[in-house]
């Protein structure tokens, strides 16, 4: 009775997890769509977008790591759902941005108005991303405690896909929203020519001036990018209260690991705990060095995603959404394939199948960088794919890897270091090359992505070395525990 018990919460709590972090990604990656839109309305510069992404990567990856210490002793279940709760309020003030700057300002338009406006959506982001920390971190210390080790890799890999159907999901959404709703304005010259101005398009340019018409066609839209996502993960948030518990102990069974149980009630033996399988623990900083990098290519397509391929290659949004909606599905398959190759084959060394991943991001990338200008979408859409399809193994693997080595009783604090890492990543994905972009297109506006594929080629390369360092480590620091 009790196996069959147990089984129930297990994956009771695997659902009910994967169902409230895709709800986080509702409310974090809807902005993503909203870019193209304030940028041709009020000419925000992809400098600026840039700025407001690291500043919300770093506070998102200092939140995780915060997050994490309190993670491993607080009750999950009031953790995931309160913050997804504040997400969901941050979001609905993000809509109301315009009207926030009226208020503050006394202007519809102008120079002040967009400022003030472009501050408050960095406050809210801001605000928001710090509340996105406690997603993950409740969630890794979970599935430790539900899952047995030896079937961690392929359980958790499952689990993971569950940030891909977010991000998927959202962007199927936020591109419909922004291909279909909002205010026509294309009828109008003067909202046709401030479009073309804030975007540096000439109205001679025929082809250019597609995508100023397309913009003017649905004035306002991406405030429901914030509305809609925003009620959904409201009520999310009141699913998780309601399904979630929080350890096995919690509902009358009893814990997978008990040797990791001791000590819980001295604080001083819980910080040592914590300072030995973490903070002095090598492999945790190889991984966390080796997120940095996985996470400078993953958000540089997904945040810069449909911008980039609506500049580049001239998509409507809505192809743009379903695009990165490709790109996050085939990350779930390359997700569930090596979570099952780690334990199937790799006896739960997901180190080393970071680095065969690795290799096919930096082949499918190089891949993409050179394909012709005349070829079908389809084959770009398809190598892009490939693409996501081995980034997520390591985006997954890493958590996975980080939680084995530090035990169960550490996995939160553990992922909350990596994560920190992962998400500093922003000074490069984001502000690095939203810089980056507005610099080149002055020189050489046909080529600055081609310059973005590059350098993610080579950080693809460099952290295929890094993961070699881990080469010879085991699978999990269960048995060094044991033998204290």
């Amino acid at each position: 009775m009790s196996t069959k018990s147990f089984k129930y919460w297990q994956i009771r709590t695997i659902i009910a997890t994967m169902a409230g972090y895709a709800l986080f990604y509702f409310v974090r990656k809807n902005f993503s769509f909203a870019i193209p839109g304030l940028s041709a309305e009020y000419g925000i510069t992809k400098t600026s977008f840039g700025i407001i992404m690291t500043l919300v990567t770093i506070v998102y990856g200092l939140s995780r790591f915060l997050n994490g210490l309190i993670a491993d002793r607080m009750n999950a279940r009031y953790h995931m759902a309160i913050g997804l709760l504040l997400c969901a309020l941050a979001n609905f003030a993000f809509g109301s941005g315009t009207d926030i700057s009226t208020l503050i300002t006394g202007e519809t338009g102008g120079p002040m108005f967009t400022n003030t406006m472009t501050l408050i959506f960095g406050i809210i982001l801001i605000l928001n991303n710090f509340f996105q920390g406690s997603g993950f971190p409740p969630c890794a210390r979970l599935l430790t405690h539900w899952v047995p080790q030896q079937e961690l890799a392929t359980k958790m890999s499952v689990w993971n896909t569950s940030h891909s159907i977010g991000a998927s999901l959202v962007a199927i959404l936020c591109g419909y929203i922004m291909g279909t709703l909002g205010t026509n304005m294309s009828h109008h010259p003067e909202t046709i020519s401030l479009i073309a101005g804030n975007l540096n398009v000439d109205i001679a340019d025929i082809e250019k001036m597609k995508s100023v018409i397309e913009s003017a066609s649905h004035i306002g839209a991406w405030k429901w990018c914030f509305r809609i996502p925003a009620a959904i993960a409201l009520a999310g948030s009141i699913g998780l209260f309601l399904s979630l518990r929080d350890t096995p102990s919690s509902v009358g069974l009893p814990e997978l690991h008990i040797t990791n149980k001791k000590g819980k009630d001295s604080s001083a033996e819980y910080k040592a705990f914590i300072r030995k399988h973490v903070f002095r623990n090598k492999w945790i900083w190889i991984l966390g060095i080796a997120n940095f990098f996985v996470y400078i290519v993953r958000f540089a397509i997904l945040d810069w995603g449909p911008t980039f391929l609506k500049e580049a290659h001239g998509m409507s949004l809505a192809h743009a959404g379903w695009t990165v909606a490709v790109f996050e599905i085939f990350g779930i398959i390359g997700m569930l394939i090596a979570g099952w190759a780690t334990d199937k084959y790799l006896k739960g060394k997901a180190h080393r199948t970071c680095v065969f991943c690795m290799i096919g991001v930096a082949v499918f990338m190089t891949v993409f960088l050179f394909l012709p200008s005349s070829v079908p979408p389809w084959i770009m859409i398809a190598v892009l794919a490939m693409a996501g399809f081995f980034i997520y193994g390591p985006q997954a693997l890493i958590g996975i890897a980080a939680a084995n080595q530090a035990t169960n009783r550490a996995a939160a604090t553990a992922n909350g270091l990596a994560g920190l890492f992962g998400y500093a990543s922003g000074i490069v994905s984001g502000i690095g090359v939203g810089y980056f972009v507005d610099m080149i297109s002055k020189v050489n506006p046909g080529k600055s992505w081609d310059y973005v594929f590059m350098g993610m080629i080579s950080v693809a390369v460099l952290n295929i070395f890094i993961f070699m360092l881990m080469w010879k480590a085991k699978a999990d620091g269960y048995e060094e525990e044991r033998s204290c």
